[in-house]
This record gives C-alpha cells, sequence and structure tokens, in this order.
C-alpha cells in the first residue's frame, strides 16, 4: 500500500490554548472512484476558513480531515469515466466539493446555496497533503500566466473576493470600502483597479503593516477599523472574522449603501458589540446587510478567466507543508501580507 503525507486534523482545538492543531500521519494515497481525478498536490493556500473549522465555528468536519480547499496540482490518474482532464493536466480545487444538481439553486447557478453543498477540507479530504481525490466536474482548468503558488489564493481568496463584489452590485464612480486586509482584500482591490478605474478604494485595518500594503496597492486612504472614512461610501467588503468591524462599517455606509459580510462565521468573542447596533445609525436610510454563503463553480471559473485577463497576481507567502501550523498561527495572529501556501517538496524528505 502506498502512503502519502498528510497534516491531519483529528478533532476541534482551542487556538489559545496550543499551536499545533495538526499533526503529520502518513496515510493510504486514495484511489479515485467514478468520475474521480487523483491530484499530485503541487501547493495548497491558507485560508481563515480552516481556523473556522479547527476551532468550531463552522459545521463540524468530518473527522479525522485533511484541510486544505486552494489546491493546485497535476492529474496523476482517473477513476471509471472521467474523462474531462488528461492525465498530467493542472487543476484546481476550491471550497466547493459537490453540490447536487437537481435543486432549483443548481438549476439557476446558485450551488452555493444548495441543501447538500459539500466543502472541500471540511467534508471531504483537502489538499494539505501530497495527494487528493475530487470528482471531475468540481476541478478547473489553471491559466498558464500563474505558477502553482500564485493560483492556489485564486481559487477561495479569489473567488470569494469575485462573488463579494458581485453582490455589492457597484458601478464605476462608486466608493468601495475594504475591512480587513489579508489574501482576499488584496485580490479584490487588484480587480476593481480594472473592473472600476475610477471607484476610490478606502481600507480599514487593525495593523498599521496592512493599512500600508493597502495604500501601496492604490487604496486611497487607509486607516484603523473603528476609524470614520473621509468620505461616505456606497458599498463595504467586510472580510474580517470578527463583529466590530460590521457595526463600524454601518456607519461608514452612505444612504442606500450595501455591506456585504464575505465569512464563513464570525468568532463569538466579541458578540456583546451587537447590542450596540443602532437603528437610525446603523440602519436607517435603507442601508442593506448581505452575507456571502460559499462559492459556485461559475465564481471561481469566471474569475480565474479575469485573473488571467487583467493579470491578477497574488502576493504570497510559502511555508513547507511540515510548517502549516505555523501558517495557520500566523493567520491567527494577523501576520498577513498577503495569502499564505503550502508547498510540496517534490521528495518530501522533510516529513518521511
Amino acid at each position: 500500500m502506498q502512503t502519502m503525507n498528510a497534516m491531519m486534523l483529528e478533532r476541534i482545538h482551542d487556538l489559545r490554548q496550543t499551536s499545533t492543531p495538526l499533526t503529520h500521519q502518513l496515510v493510504p494515497i486514495p484511489t479515485p472512484g467514478p468520475e474521480e481525478i487523483l491530484i499530485r498536490v503541487a501547493a495548497c493556500g491558507v485560508c481563515h476558513t480552516e481556523l473556522d473549522e479547527i476551532e468550531g465555528r463552522t459545521p463540524p468536519p468530518h473527522f479525522p480531515v485533511i484541510l486544505g480547499h486552494e489546491v493546485v496540482g497535476r492529474v496523476e490518474s482517473t477513476g471509471p469515466g472521467a474523462d474531462r482532464f488528461p492525465v498530467g493536466a493542472r487543476v484546481g480545487v476550491a471550497w466547493i466539493n459537490h453540490a447536487c444538481g437537481r435543486c432549483d439553486y443548481c438549476r439557476d447557478g446558485l450551488e452555493n446555496l444548495c441543501a447538500e453543498f459539500a466543502a472541500t477540507g471540511r467534508d471531504a479530504h483537502g489538499g494539505y497533503a501530497e495527494y487528493m481525490t475530487v470528482n471531475q466536474a468540481f476541478a478547473f482548468p489553471i491559466p498558464d500566466r500563474f505558477s502553482d503558488v500564485q493560483a492556489a489564493p485564486l481559487l477561495c481568496a479569489g473567488a470569494i473576493g469575485y462573488r463579494s463584489m458581485s453582490l455589492c452590485q457597484m458601478h464605476d464612480g462608486q466608493r468601495l470600502g475594504l475591512t480587513g486586509f489579508g489574501a482576499s482584500a488584496h485580490l479584490v482591490l487588484k480587480m476593481v483597479k480594472h473592473q472600476f478605474p475610477n471607484s476610490p478604494v478606502y481600507v480599514f485595518a487593525r495593523s498599521p503593516g496592512e493599512q500600508a500594503f493597502a495604500r501601496s496597492l492604490g487604496a486611497v486612504w487607509a486607516g484603523h477599523t473603528k476609524d470614520r472614512a473621509p468620505q461616505p461610501l456606497d458599498c463595504i467588503i467586510d472580510t474580517t472574522p470578527a463583529w466590530t468591524p460590521v457595526v463600524a462599517a454601518m456607519e461608514n455606509l452612505k444612504p442606500g449603501g450595501r455591506l456585504v459580510i464575505n465569512a464563513i462565521r464570525k468568532e463569538t468573542f466579541d458578540r456583546d458589540v451587537l447590542l450596540t447596533l443602532d437603528y437610525s445609525s446603523h440602519l436607517w436610510h435603507e442601508k442593506e446587510i448581505k452575507s456571502v454563503a460559499n462559492v459556485a463553480r461559475s465564481d471561481v471559473s469566471c474569475f480565474l478567466t479575469l485573473a488571467d485577463q487583467i493579470p491578477i497576481i497574488p502576493e504570497v507567502q510559502t511555508f513547507a507543508l511540515k510548517d502549516a501550523n505555523q501558517a495557520l498561527m500566523e493567520l491567527k495572529n494577523r501576520k498577513i501580507r498577503g495569502g499564505k501556501v503550502l508547498v510540496m517538496d517534490p521528495d518530501m524528505n522533510c516529513l518521511k
């Protein structure tokens, strides 16, 4: 039996009490089933949603589970009926791992809302490993422009940012705010500069480093999460795990403005901030709050095409697979500049 290296999550952890939630294990290389492909993983992005999975804020994973849903690799072999990609093709796997294809949501292109939606790295093993399998219908060809490491953040941080922008329903010339400035927000800023060249972008971030990074990418203003922007904003996208920025963002919206919350879950440690929500200053004048739920396959494919055309090249920091815990803890502690990506060592001597 052939084995592979994997970083495994076996239970929920409190990351205030441990910095090593994942354990290295040698596990069998999976065999692709009908219409599935086996992917030799080259790179896998690290996403804040993995922190939610580790700390129990999402529906519980099927333990033990291999995290990771920003996966880039090459087709190693194919299962019965899998003929979409040849062996050797470079493909990506995103958060969406399965949807029923039959319900009204799926038929309307809203498979992200399907009751049978399954997530990569939560409901099925993901890319914190040397190999993984996926149904061929939920794999995406990767444009040649991008290296494996550059492509990985596009599959979630980019795709979910693309969906957030779609939900904003903004047009060129309107003012956009970004609350939090990590992997997703920095890609949104790059996208806005191309699609809406006359729309100024205002960034709210806790650290001076994030604020400086935003300005270096073209933000016209960057301040603290609780600061008031120089101008009322038409739309704001919140990419943070906390509730406080939601309330602060509502104060920065102009009448009729829309806040899009780009987060799977919000952390609960500051839930009492909800008590400060004031109707007259936060919601009156027809302000809206819209949440983002997962991504549809169309979000991933459309964003990859757009990123290739612009092009959008993510800022990335790389880590060896064995250092997945370090990457996660840096994300937890807000040590962020662009996206974090795990890179598979070809011979994996660091783990074997």
